[in-house]
């Protein structure tokens, strides 16, 4: 039995010297898990985390130039808001009397709350002129523009009314502040202020046959001609000043009196 024993007893022991090494191993295992990064495994991290900045940055550009591009089509859809009203809207009225120069006329309202300044172009200079070709309104003003043009005559057998007028007028305006002098030279100094209003077309009117049209022509033509007559008059004299009750006084009277008395005082004393 102790023989027996001991053999166990040494069979036992080597087992367990072989196993230490085995523990050994795993605890070393163990502790490599919680080891620091190593520097392979911090760089991927730092990339990773680049990427992710740049994918940021990108997304961001995008979005604005997104947003950018939307509020352009915005623009570009919404009708520009006017700063003139016209009337008429659309078109320039003119009788049709073939070699002679014929008048229109379009009354220009300023519908904004600053004052504007207004410019007429058209396409053929050499036949058309405009009166006033601008100026400045102020909040609410209003003004009534001549158009004087050549109607040129009929070519061989073409009807009046069968020529197509390609002659056009455009009015533009721009925002300016209140005291400006008008040049014509604003619109070219400000040119991404310039608004155009309107493009006007012309259209002929046959006087031998009357229409609402032509009769409104004649409206906005005489009111032009007595606007234009009130501006040539001189200022009328008010006449004498009544002060108190009923007390006349004449101002150029008055005048000579002081003047007279300031004599006698500069004669009195060079006595």
């Amino acid at each position: 039995m102790g023989v027996d024993d001991d053999g166990d007893w040494a069979k036992r022991r080597t087992s367990f010297n072989f196993r230490i090494p085995f523990w050994q191993s795993r605890n070393a295992a163990s502790s490599s898990q919680f080891s620091s990064p190593s520097s392979s495994s911090y760089y991927n991290q730092s990339d990773r985390h680049h990427l992710e900045d740049e994918r940021a940055k990108t997304a961001t550009t995008h979005s604005s130039n997104a947003s950018t591009a939307v509020s352009s089509v915005v623009k570009s859809i919404l009708p520009t808001r006017r700063r003139l009203r016209l009337d008429p809207s659309k078109k320039l009225y003119f009788p049709y009397e073939p070699g002679k120069q014929v008048r229109s006329a379009v009354r220009i309202k300023n519908t904004s709350r600053s004052h504007v300044a207004f410019k007429f172009q058209t396409t053929a200079p050499k036949s058309c002129f405009m009166r006033p070709p601008g100026g400045i309104l102020a909040p609410g003003e209003s003004i009534i523009a001549t158009v004087f043009k050549f109607v040129e005559p009929p070519e061989g057998n073409e009807k009046p009314f069968d020529q197509k007028s390609k002659v056009k007028f455009k009015i533009m305006s721009l925002k300016v502040k209140e005291g400006t002098d008008y040049v014509p030279e604003l619109f070219d100094e400000q040119k991404d202020q310039v608004a155009v209003e309107q493009i006007l077309q012309v259209v002929f009117m046959d006087v031998d046959h009357p229409s609402p049209a032509m009769e409104k022509l004649h409206r906005l033509l005489a009111e032009a001609e007595a606007a234009l007559e009130a501006r040539k008059k001189p200022p009328e004299d008010p006449g004498p000043r009544v002060v108190g009750e009923g007390l006349v006084i004449d101002e150029w009277k008055e005048r000579r009196e002081r003047y007279l008395a300031k004599q006698q005082a500069v004669g009195a004393d060079s006595l």
